[in-house]
């Protein structure tokens, strides 16, 4: 071969053996290193080789056994391969070891070994030299007619191939543009032969040789495509012979009829799948996708990895509910009475699900709502969901959001991944097997975001009446009808969801409870379920509504039940403890009041009848069960010093009392805040100083002096300094605290207050109006200063709460320090207040 027209290696080649495989010019292989002489070439030729020259090796077919490889260098083929060096992938598991990818370029022989070690090296003569067929024009007689015939072949044996498969279309390809002399190496290497059939290919060095050494490997191979599709069009019963033998019972020797079999299950799967997907009424868009993908599926043979994945997909098109629903319960005084059987209290939530009902009755093509409860934990958001579903009389499924971080869980993975599946949208329709479930959306307020993507992105297409008609998976790639779907999503608080998402929902407030309504909750639903959990009866145990109120009050402090419930749990354990024991409960004076006394045992007391003896539950054994009381009122008992004034806050949890401390030292003016103090609760304590400070001479606060805090420090503290707080609303609070402080007087010790102030002395409104009001009467607090501008909210509060309150509604500071002191807060100058003629 000429230097300039074809390849030329150098005389000198490093020999890489191999026992793995046969490297034929023309062809790719990978192989595996791991003896010492082969992995000390990688490393000394390959890796450090910094031309093309380096990357040119040897591969020598080794014949010996690798298991019993030995240090001596074994006898060399006396032909091999010089491969280019494509790729090396080092590893160390399961040890260490070296993969190439190399490249075929030409034969030659070995001439002389120049060294062994670290590695052979060997003086090489090149022997492909083919130019006087490729320059002849034409080649003699014998050689011509075999190129041919070789030729022919193998565009036959392409052609009995799929030429859908991307590979296949390749080759056929390269048949036409490779030169004829390459052909037999390519195909040798391609079509399944042995390493012997191989290595007697290697060593063809004539090209007449060659093609009589590949020509009957090609034929063979052909002669058994030939004989396979015969065996599939004269037999096409073999899948269903061995899906009967698979299923069941058919052992050697035992006769079977194949017919009975055929007769109680189709075994051809696809065509099960056929039928399935025209009997899955999908609409026209999905039903095209899937018989294209089944039209795909019939052309691949089983052994690709991608039939798995396709033939997954359609099981997962004919699973879904296209047209199947469940048809609604309209009955609105069954639903009323069902909603009122289920959950004490909650009027608005009630009130949302009948409208829904009764619109339903008069037009039946409504979309179905998009509802988000927010409230404080434990106050019955979840539960009341699943009501709802059963109210409807529609399937219910719960989809947890919390810590989801990954837009994939809501709108699935591409099909191009690796274990791909669709997202939790569409496996909730799968699981329910109807399209118009009831779906709740746990704790929305709980998303994350990675990098990954932002899943409250991905729920604004799911959460969007305009848009949720046609959402796309990105596993199915086809639209699917979430419009009947009726959507509740429940949230501790609206601050941490998006705008954007939290706009497409309609948000019912559910506030926590009052102390009246969690008795109620508790006798009707708490006791009953917590005996029955217990194995108790009402007869072995009662809890009166007096001991009721003390568990509320003393040992719980929460705007939900699940406090209550445990506690009622607690109770419910230690009863059982006793009767299962058969301890005689001692009677107490009333025969209706009974109570464990732990503090006089009767040795020999007779076993009672736990069922004609009730155990009944008073404040006495609420102790010896629950322990002292966790929480006190301590309300009166903190305010009994000036410079102490009682707050309002709105938590996730509910609304909280808060005490706000001031101290007065001398010093140099100086304003100290501590307790977790967020920057706007920081701006609310110099405004509130500000202020105090330029109304110093109305109030008789200066002492004589221009300024109140001239010589004197201020220190403020919010206790529960562990807690971060935040917010305007304390604003009021402050200002009354420090006029205490700076007067002299007490603040009255049954007032909370709550409002945002200005500069000007102007009161302005809040939220959280109900929750701070329910907090205010747990506490037993008698007046509340709440903002005049929030007089509407005061609607939503329980009448009999209202009427337990005293509320003063306040526009202007000097109206709040009027009500918070007893006998007034009186200013030297009465300023008459200017109205706005605007």
């Amino acid at each position: 071969m000429s230097s300039n027209s074809g390849i030329q290696i150098p005389s000198r080649l490093p020999l890489l053996c191999t026992h793995d495989g046969v490297l034929l010019p023309g062809s790719t292989m990978r192989i595996s290193v791991d003896t010492a002489r082969n992995m000390q070439l990688v490393k000394s030729r390959l890796l450090k080789g910094t031309s093309l020259k380096s990357t040119i090796i040897g591969v020598i077919p080794n014949t010996r056994d690798p298991e019993h490889d030995s240090d001596e260098l074994p006898s060399l083929h006396s032909i091999g391969t010089a491969g280019l060096a494509v790729q090396v992938v080092g590893s160390n598991w399961p040890k260490p070891h070296y993969t190439l990818l190399i490249t075929g370029l030409c034969r030659f022989r070995v001439t002389q070994l120049l060294r062994e070690r670290p590695f052979p090296v060997a003086e090489v003569e090149q022997l492909d030299k083919l130019e006087q067929y490729t320059e002849g024009g034409q080649a003699d007689g014998e050689l011509g007619e075999l190129s041919q015939r070789f030729y022919q072949a193998a565009v036959q044996l392409v052609g009995m191939l799929d030429m859908s498969v991307p590979v296949v279309a390749k080759l056929r390809r390269l048949l036409d543009s490779l030169p004829r002399e390459t052909l037999p190496d390519v195909l040798a290497s391609m079509i399944r032969t042995s390493n012997k059939e191989k290595l007697q290919v290697l060593d063809a060095v004539d090209l007449e040789e060659r093609f009589k050494k590949a020509l009957p490997l090609l034929t063979r191979q052909i002669e058994g495509l030939k004989l396979l599709q015969k065996t599939r069009k004269l037999r096409p019963d073999d899948d269903k012979r061995v899906l009967a033998i698979r299923k069941g019972g058919v052992f050697p020797g035992r006769q079977f009829s194949l017919d009975e079999e055929v007769e109680d299950e189709d075994g051809d799967d696809t065509a099960m799948l056929e039928k399935k997907v025209k009997a899955a009424a999908m609409p026209e868009a999905a039903l095209r996708v899937c018989l294209k993908e089944l039209k795909r599926l019939k052309k691949m043979p089983q052994s690709m990895p991608e039939y798995a994945l396709t033939h997954n997909y359609l099981e997962m098109m004919v699973e879904l509910p296209w047209s199947k629903s469940t048809t609604d319960c309209l009955d609105i005084r069954a639903a009323r009475v069902l909603l009122d059987n289920d959950h004490y209290a909650m009027e608005k939530l009630k009130r949302r699900v009948l409208e829904y009902l009764a619109v339903r009755q008069l037009k039946s093509t409504l979309k179905g709502p998009i509802l988000c409860f927010v409230g404080p934990p434990g106050v019955g958001k979840t539960s009341v969901g699943r009501s709802i579903a059963r109210t409807l009389g529609r399937e219910f499924h719960r989809i947890a959001l919390g810590g989801v971080c990954d837009q994939s869980d809501i709108r699935g993975h591409r099909r191009t991944y690796v274990g791909s599946m669709p997202g939790r949208i569409i496996n909730g329709l799968k699981t329910v097997g109807v399209n118009n479930p009831v779906f709740l959306l746990d704790e929305v307020d709980k998303l994350g975001k990675s990098l990954q993507g932002d899943p409250a992105a991905a729920l604004l297409e799911v959460l969007d009446p305009e848009q949720n008609h046609s959402f796309t998976d990105h596993y199915l790639n086809v639209p699917f009808d979430l419009s009947q779907v009726l959507f509740i999503a429940t949230a501790n608080t609206t601050a941490t969801i998006p705008p954007a998402l939290l706009d497409r929902m309609e948000v019912l407030q559910v506030p926590g409870y009052t102390q009246e309504e969690k008795v109620e909750i508790a006798h009707r639903h708490l006791i009953p379920h917590q005996l029955e959990q217990h194995g108790l009866t009402p007869q072995q145990l009662q809890i009166p509504q007096d001991t009721t109120k003390d568990i509320i009050s003393k040992y719980t402090r929460e705007a939900g039940v699940r406090s209550l419930e445990r506690k009622i749990g607690a109770i419910c354990r230690a009863v059982a403890v006793k009767v299962a024991e058969g301890h005689k409960v001692s009677r107490a004076e009333s025969p209706t009041e009974q109570h464990i006394k732990q503090s006089v045992p009767e040795e020999d007391s007779g076993i009672a009848s736990p069922p004609e003896m009730p155990i009944v539950i008073d404040h006495i054994a609420l102790k010896d069960i629950l322990g002292p009381p966790v929480f006190e009122m301590e309300v009166s008992e903190r305010l009994t010093l000036p410079g102490v004034a009682i707050g309002l806050a709105w938590t996730p949890m509910g609304g909280e009392i808060m005490f706000v401390e001031a101290s007065r030292m001398e010093g140099d003016g100086q304003l100290t805040l501590t307790g977790q103090l967020g920057d706007v609760m920081k701006e609310s304590a110099h405004l509130a100083i500000s202020w105090l400070r330029s109304n110093a001479k109305t109030y008789l606060l200066a002492n004589g002096s221009a300024d109140p805090l001239e010589g004197t420090d201020i220190h403020l503290h919010f206790p529960a300094g562990a807690v971060t707080k935040d917010g305007p609303s304390a604003g009021v609070t402050i200002v009354t605290c420090l006029a205490s402080l700076l007067s002299g007087r007490l603040v009255r010790s049954d007032v909370a207050m709550t409002g945002e102030i200005t500069l000007r002395g102007l009161v302005l409104p809040v939220g959280g109006i109900k929750d701070k009001v329910l907090a205010a009467h747990r506490a037993n607090l008698k007046r509340v200063i709440i903002p005049k501008r929030n007089e509407k909210d005061l609607e939503e509060i329980p009448a009999h709460v209202r009427a337990d309150l005293d509320f003063v509604f306040a526009s202007t500071l000097d109206e709040v320090l009027n009500a918070a002191f007893d006998g007034g807060f009186p200013a030297a100058v009465n300023h008459p207040q200017v109205v706005s003629k605007l």
